[in-house]
């Protein structure tokens, strides 16, 4: 599922080109910018490209689709292809829909203090100025597609081991701070990247766009039991 593995999925970044180190800003306090920067984000909705690469078995994967994102915790993930499925947070539970499987997973949303996946940030909680250990990234992830010229990657790695990832990459602009790119180094080794397009923020999106329901002849399993 969409926290785990798939929720995780939301992450990635790379970067072709970062300004040269003299005159940078210390890489915790620009984490400390883009934290504040994004407490300031309401809501936002982009298109997005998910490439996964690597792993035990050497898998890559491309997958397309849109989002939204309404603080605090509401998130809708569609992707359109190659398969069609659906991740959506209405800030209460966490629905997994996927229709080839006729299956929709419901969990709980993770408690404020167990909230440090970039998804979770990107939907409100966490902090990663708290949460994370920030460098600058030097080389970028396999799978990551080209970013704008002067864009600059981060390197955060968790304060407290995570089971599901090693680290994260958070590409962003330098002067604005908009995210371009997230992406996730898991545990065996791979590297699940997001790339954002079309990114618009504080559109004033309806809760309604978070309301799930379960469709016709599907089993629902919540939290891993059957209903």
């Amino acid at each position: 599922m969409m926290f785990r593995p798939a929720f995780v999925l939301l992450l990635s970044c790379l970067l072709p080109a970062l300004p040269g180190a003299q005159g940078r800003p210390a890489p915790d306090a620009l984490a400390k910018s883009l934290q504040q920067r994004y407490q300031g984000v309401r809501d936002f909705a982009a298109d997005f490209v998910h490439s996964y690469r690597g792993g035990v078995l050497r898998t890559q994967t491309t997958e397309r689709g849109n989002v939204k994102i309404k603080k605090p915790g509401r998130m809708r993930w569609v992707y359109t292809a190659p398969e069609k499925k659906e991740f959506v947070s209405d800030g209460q539970k966490v629905y997994s829909y996927l229709p080839q499987d006729k299956q929709v997973l419901v969990a709980s949303m993770p408690s404020e203090n167990q909230a440090t996946t970039p998804a979770l940030f990107l939907a409100g909680k966490g902090d990663i100025a708290r949460d994370f250990v920030a460098t600058y990234a030097e080389t970028a992830p396999a799978g990551a597609a080209a970013m704008p010229p002067g864009t600059t990657s981060l390197k955060l790695t968790p304060r407290r081991s995570e089971p599901e990832y090693e680290y994260l990459v958070v590409a962003i602009d330098p002067v604005t701070f908009q995210i371009r790119a997230l992406t996730t180094r898991d545990r065996q080794g791979g590297d699940s990247t997001l790339t954002f397009t079309n990114l618009k923020e504080n559109q004033g999106i309806s809760d309604k766009e978070f309301a799930f329901r379960v469709p016709r002849g599907v089993d629902v399993i919540t939290d891993g039991t059957r209903n």
